[in-house]
């Protein structure tokens, strides 16, 4: 079985996304952080958010024209990152004191958990 072009599209999607909020998060977490109206701001971990966001996003786009089996492995990573930040976020942000942005983070990891899981499950 080959490697599906939407797939690979997705991989580029991804890339995209995380480089936006990667970057700005490495660089300049403060302001950043602030904008979106984040009651803490602790660069240290800000950084190292934005730091993951770049390594795993950088792999998308490094890999997109991968093996099939390379493909599962990323796609395994992808599961279990997105699954990890999903019980992350929604722990934060039933603690409450977090700004309604922190929903949209959910979203969006929720959606790419989705997408991963489906085509990690039609490359089995």
């Amino acid at each position: 079985m080959i490697v599906p072009a939407g797939l690979r599209r997705w991989f580029v999607v991804h890339f995209v996304i995380d480089l936006l909020f990667g970057v700005p998060l490495l660089l300049f977490p403060e302001p950043l952080l602030t904008l979106l109206r984040w009651p803490a701001i602790d660069v240290f971990s800000a950084r190292l958010v934005g730091a993951a966001l770049l390594g795993i996003g950088s792999i998308s786009f490094l890999a997109r024209d991968a093996s099939r089996e390379s493909y599962q492995h990323l796609l395994t990573l992808k599961i279990i990152w997105s699954a990890s930040a999903i019980i992350a976020i929604l722990l934060s942000m039933m603690s409450g004191g977090y700004p309604p942005i922190g929903w949209a983070m959910l979203a969006l990891f929720a959606a790419f958990f989705c997408v991963w899981t489906t085509y990690r499950v039609r490359l089995q």
